[in-house]
């Protein structure tokens, strides 16, 4: 039995993937820099913002020094315009807590995201003194540490990770760890192959976990 459920934030417990990179696609096609929400979401899920601002660059779009803060605040105002949970995540939280499995939230995004779309559905108080944001460990995925950081602080032994990007997945197999690939909006090849095992919906998690 795992002594630890690891989730990343966007994606896997508030559905905000589609929403946050719509509004990437819509600015950067401002700057010139024309992407679908598939290319989009295929380049950049699991990244971090300044990742994308460089990438965009590389790509022809003459951002400016200010660009990051500018997408955050129109991203931000998209979120708190209402994010849903994903799916089958309260019921597999409640199921989590019966067992008493303890969980933590490890993003890459910053807390003040992490406030917006886990304030609106009551999961920001449920996790407080359990988020780990890239920003404040100072360490993104898909380097380990954001991982390694939460177990040590819950002592945890035998930890999972639930992740929906290839960043997520890289970073939870270096760190060591089991990893669940959420795959809600494609066939998980890729997490998959990264060593991910792979679910399309929140209701396999249990049995995967051996609840």
């Amino acid at each position: 039995m795992h002594d630890l459920v690891i989730f990343d934030c966007d994606g896997v417990l508030v559905d905000s993937e589609e929403k946050s990179n719509q509004v990437i696609v819509e600015n950067l096609a401002t700057y010139g820099l024309n992407l679908s929400v598939d290319d989009c979401m295929s380049m950049f899920v699991g990244g971090t913002m300044t990742g994308v601002r460089d990438t965009a660059r590389k790509m022809g779009a003459d951002l400016p020094d200010d660009w990051t803060e500018q997408i955050y605040t129109e991203i931000y105002d998209t979120l708190r315009a209402g994010t849903p949970l994903v799916r089958g995540v309260s019921e597999l939280l409640a199921q989590l807590d019966g067992q008493g499995i303890p969980c933590c939230v490890a993003s890459n995004g910053r807390p003040e995201k992490m406030q917006i779309t886990l304030g609106q559905n009551g999961l920001w108080e449920r996790f407080q003194g359990a988020m780990f944001s890239a920003h404040l460990v100072g360490s993104a995925k898909p380097n380990p540490d954001l991982f390694l950081t939460a177990a040590r602080q819950f002592a945890a032994t035998s930890p999972v990770v639930i992740e929906d990007s290839a960043n997520g997945v890289t970073a939870a197999i270096r760190a060591r760890m089991r990893c669940i690939g959420y795959a809600a909006h494609d066939d998980g090849t890729q997490l998959a192959a990264l060593g991910a095992e792979v679910v399309s919906d929140m209701a396999q998690v249990p049995r995967l976990l051996g609840l």
